[in-house]
């Protein structure tokens, strides 16, 4: 099988390898697409993210579709959970699966990911995919989900108001979910034209540049949300919600650093949370995008495994929306 392997930085290499073997309780999937996620790129331009840094050549991927190659459920197409979690560590037993102590995570430490042909995953975090949805579908609802966990820690009440700083995926992602949780009106912020325009198409009532100078016209808002990963982006963020409002942070910054001026956030009152990935919310993404409610259109590039490299300098650039691997044709 084909499998693209990062070696360092900006170093990733398409070679043959061997197909995986499913061990108990485990599927053989063939890939049929991966999606680039932010956290990806990290890896591909920094060799690590936040404090983990790359200790072997890794295969990334985690937001992924494939069908069933062998078993009892051979030949459905699924959604891949990319998150296994040990069930028995505080977190878990507490319900927050996504904080788990010992989770391992596809593309992420040692743990391969999903671009390559095969992969072999616990049968139970196969998630069936209706008709309705196609593969490049599928691997769109694990952004889709960290942008529904997203929204609940905002605990936006109906027919409230809120900022996105930051519209890529899972910011056009996360507005469409808060639509679909009945914000009432609901502010873009983000430096590229293309990307403020998809804001506008999916749901938000008005899409700014935040270079422009033009917070007077954005009004105060009951929760921001900051999908950038950027300090300027948090600042923004904290500029825009009311006294007392909340403030979720969903960006990775490159430096591994948060920073903002505390006097803001302060004298503002605000509450401040920050985005796991997500806990548990592949059903809803699943009712969403079937009923509608989540367009997942945004998917703007789309190469095959064996350009993956291409893929990710294609990511990197920010050209587009959302770029998407596909898998090899069998």
């Amino acid at each position: 099988m084909l499998a693209a392997r990062l070696h360092g930085v900006a170093d990733l290499r398409v070679a043959e390898e061997q197909v995986p073997a499913p061990g108990e309780g485990q599927s053989l999937v063939r890939v049929t697409a991966v999606g680039i996620c932010g956290s990806d790129l990290h890896w591909w331009a920094q060799a690590g993210i936040g404090d983990a840094m790359l200790a072997r050549p890794l295969v990334p991927g985690h937001e992924a579709a494939g069908i069933i190659a062998a078993g009892p459920r051979q030949g459905q197409r699924v959604a891949i959970d990319p998150a296994v979690t040990c069930g028995h560590c505080p977190s878990c037993l507490r319900g927050y699966r996504n904080l788990c102590a010992n989770i391992v995570f596809l593309g992420h430490g040692t743990q391969d990911g999903a671009m390559r042909e095969y992969l072999a995953w616990p049968t139970h975090l196969l998630h069936q995919l209706p008709d309705a949805l196609t593969d490049v579908d599928g691997a769109l609802l694990e952004p889709l989900g960290v942008a529904i966990h997203a929204a609940d820690l905002g605990h936006l009440k109906l027919a409230g108001s809120a900022a996105v700083a930051g519209c890529g995926p899972i910011g056009l992602l996360l507005i469409q979910v808060l639509r679909a949780a009945g914000a009432g009106r609901v502010v873009a912020f983000d430096l590229l034209a293309h990307r403020r325009t998809a804001a506008l198409r999916l749901g938000a009532d008005v899409a700014l540049d935040p270079a422009a100078g033009c917070l007077a016209d954005s009004g105060e808002v009951d929760v921001a949300f900051e999908m950038a990963g950027t300090c300027d982006a948090v600042g923004l963020a904290m500029s825009v919600v009311r006294p007392g409002g909340r403030v979720v942070l969903g960006g990775i910054p490159d430096d591994d650093a948060i920073r903002f001026r505390a006097s803001v956030a302060r004298r503002k009152g605000l509450t401040i949370a920050l985005v796991r990935r997500m806990n548990d919310a592949y059903d809803r993404a699943i009712a969403l995008a079937v009923t509608g409610k989540a367009d997942l259109s945004i998917v703007s590039n789309r190469l095959e495994l064996r350009r993956a490299d291409d893929a990710f300098s294609l990511a990197a650039s920010r050209r587009g929306l959302k770029t998407v691997v596909l898998g090899a044709e069998r």
